[in-house]
């Protein structure tokens, strides 16, 4: 890596420190100092700067938004076994494990501990050397965990660098990976939304989160981390667990909330009731309380016992759960148009909640499950919130519920994901959804239609004056002003950003649509390949294939969609109302004239055009645009001081042009095969 001029070396140094800063605020303290805005503008700056000197330092923000993903992940043995604990179910086991701990030190003396919330996410281990993360690993059996660093170098609250005094030459540190409980609501939404089976808890999330071969998800999943363990270290001593807790906050790592350093077992029991009494205040779900010896001397007098330490015990809660019988299965209907089927129970109490009804996810659990109207099952609270069926524990006789044929709310044509799991209603107006739609509809990248955000959508559904598509185009100034937050200014404002709205391009409108999997890129695409939206309407799937950049999810989407009747309907009323469609994307590109059609463009080094400018006219050429290279890069174009991403497209043999090749391509429509 060429070290840049000295004052953009200086400014890069300055921004990866301040950003860093940030980022420990936000994800560590949940303090931040600065907003959002402020914090991105900084990030684009750095990213900048990185990409036209290509000078990357080790501990730079920017190298958490993931990698190319990895075909397997490679196995890491842990230099001191990560063991489990054992367990510990009532007031008086603790005492028995206090009075073990007393005949084994041959001493009646007050014993220190240390308490914390025992997190329900996946153990990791990361072995930081002279202050750098080198790799992060699973704890798997033990002794021999799997490699997971490209995606812990994602998670925001994971240090890439140990800040502060007393560095070690090498430390390896122990800790958990979880996922909040609202952070795991919102992915499961988002996962049903995309057709993908909803996780079953948070725990679960996180191990899936953490397990993905591509980092660039794990990436788009916000994931916590709680320090507590010390494995092997060298270059620094601690004397106890408290004062490596104590460490470990020094140096900018988040550790378990509510720790506490208590003396006698009977303090013991009254911080873990504590935790007990909070847990359902806790973000996080929390199963239980550690115990931990304090002192370093007496864990190594007490040492283990074959795969748990003598010194440590996991204090487990009660399990909320309980059995109760179906009464119905019937199918919801999602904001974003996912059928979900949704079992009715005979009332139950449940960790202090009435538990009447509990989500079954989707047709693949149900199969699971085989479950049926009638059985008695088990169920839990899911994170000691979300009800959830475990297990049937006797059939009954009720029937089976098949998957959906029509939407039960509008009656439009559903859509199955590949894979069967997931059934989604595509109908434009379906009552369920049309809020969602609409704001969708109107947002900056498809109809631009300011002023009509969520609050306003919200109210005017509400208030039923915009129940349809079509609803939006028939407001008069004279229905807004008698709602809240408007006179006569800001409803002339949202009436003219509604006209406005009536002319517009193929690609913005086809993106307004809100088809599944069709994004503002595959829009594009579309635009380019069909003069018309008319051309769309009962398109086939293999038509759409024809263009390469589709694929066969997409395709049955979009035929799906262009193959509903009320969705026709509804945009020949929009044709009616005054919407108008141009098409400059066919009309001035054509389909003949998209030199790098399907190809993916990495740049590096400093160009004679701008950046963004570059990557702008690759997109228009028909080509994407990527911020690193893979192998499935088909050119890296380079300009001056091209750094390490030359090096390493040529040792995944991906061919590199000059930035004058790229233009010569383009003019002559030369694609270089």
């Amino acid at each position: 890596m060429k070290k840049p001029p000295e004052h953009v070396a200086e400014e890069i140094e300055k921004l990866v420190r301040d950003l860093n800063e940030h980022c420990y605020r936000y994800h560590v303290l949940d303090a931040p100092v600065i907003p959002d805005e402020e914090y991105d503008r900084l990030f684009r700056r750095l990213k900048e700067l990185e990409e036209n000197f290509d000078y990357v330092l080790p501990d730079s923000p920017t190298q958490r938004v993931g990698a190319a993903p990895l075909d397997k992940f490679s196995k890491v043995r842990h230099a001191e076994p990560m063991l489990s604990l054992d367990n510990a179910f009532s007031d008086n086991e603790m005492r028995e494990f206090e009075r073990r701990l007393k005949r084994q030190l041959g001493s009646d003396d007050e014993i220190v501990y240390t308490v914390e919330p025992k997190y329900d996410g996946i153990a990791i281990e990361l072995s930081y050397r002279n202050g750098m993360l080198g790799t992060a690993s699973t704890r798997g059996d033990g002794y021999e965990g799997e490699d997971v660093t490209l995606n812990i170098r994602t998670i925001k609250a994971v240090p890439l660098k140990i800040e502060g005094e007393n560095v070690p030459e090498s430390i390896d540190i122990r800790g958990e990976i979880f996922m909040g409980i609202q952070e795991f609501e919102d992915l499961n939404i988002e996962r049903e939304k995309q057709g993908e089976g909803p996780f079953a808890n948070p725990r679960n999330a996180a191990a899936g989160s953490v397990r993905q071969l591509d980092s660039s998800i794990t990436a788009r999943r916000r994931l916590h981390l709680a320090c507590y363990g010390l494995g092997a270290v060298s270059g620094i001593k601690f004397g106890s667990q408290w004062e490596f807790i104590e460490w470990l906050s020094r140096c900018r790592f988040p550790v378990p909330f509510g720790i506490r350093r208590v003396t006698g077992i009977e303090q013991v029991i009254e911080s873990i009731r504590w935790i007990g009494e909070k847990r359902d205040s806790f973000s996080f779900e929390a199963d239980g309380a550690v115990v931990k010896v304090n002192e370093f001397r007496l864990q190594q007098v007490l040492g283990v016992k074959t795969r748990e330490p003598r010194w440590a015990i996991a204090y487990k809660f009660p399990a909320r759960r309980s059995t109760t019988k179906v009464l119905d299965i019937h199918l919801s209907v999602g904001r974003l148009g996912t059928i979900t089927p949704v079992a009715s129970l005979e009332p139950v109490r449940i960790g202090g909640v009435t538990v009447s009804s509990s989500s079954l996810h989707n047709w693949d659990e149900i199969e699971r499950l085989n479950i049926g109207i009638g059985d008695l099952v088990e169920v839990e609270r899911a994170g000691d919130v979300i009800p959830h069926v475990t297990a049937v524990r006797r059939k009954g006789t009720g029937k089976k519920i098949l998957p959906p044929e029509k939407c039960p709310v509008c009656g439009s044509h559903v859509e199955k994901d590949e894979g069967g799991v997931a059934y989604r209603c595509i109908g434009l107006n379906c009552p369920a959804q049309v809020r969602e739609r609409i704001k969708h509809y109107a947002s900056r990248a498809a109809m631009d239609i300011t002023g009509l955000g969520e609050k306003n959508v919200e109210l005017l559904h509400e208030r039923g004056l915009v129940r349809h598509f079509e609803d939006i185009y028939k407001l008069k100034k004279e229905d807004l002003l008698d709602l809240p937050g408007f006179a006569e200014k800001s409803a002339w404002n949202l009436i003219d950003a509604i006209d406005r709205s009536r002319s517009t391009t193929m690609a913005r409108f086809l993106y307004s649509l809100g088809i599944v999997h069709v994004g503002e890129y595959a829009a594009r695409i579309l635009a380019r390949n069909f003069s018309d939206i008319k051309e769309l309407y009962h398109v086939t799937p293999e038509r759409v294939m024809e263009i390469k950049q589709m694929g066969e999810k997409t395709a049955e989407s979009i035929a799906n969609f262009f193959g509903d009747t009320e969705n026709l309907q509804t945009l020949e009323r929009l044709s009616e109302l005054g919407v108008r469609i141009q098409n400059p994307d066919f009309d001035i590109e054509g389909r003949e004239n998209l030199p790098l059609d399907g190809m993916t463009i990495v740049l590096t080094g400093r160009l004679p055009r701008p950046r963004k400018e570059v990557e702008e006219l690759i997109e228009r050429k028909g080509g994407h645009a990527a911020s690193s290279v893979s192998g499935n890069t088909s050119y890296l174009v380079f300009g001056e001081d091209p750094g390490s991403k030359l090096e390493k497209a040529r040792s995944l043999g991906v061919r590199t042009i000059s930035y004058e090749e790229l233009m010569h391509m383009l003019e002559a429509d030369n694609r270089l095969f």
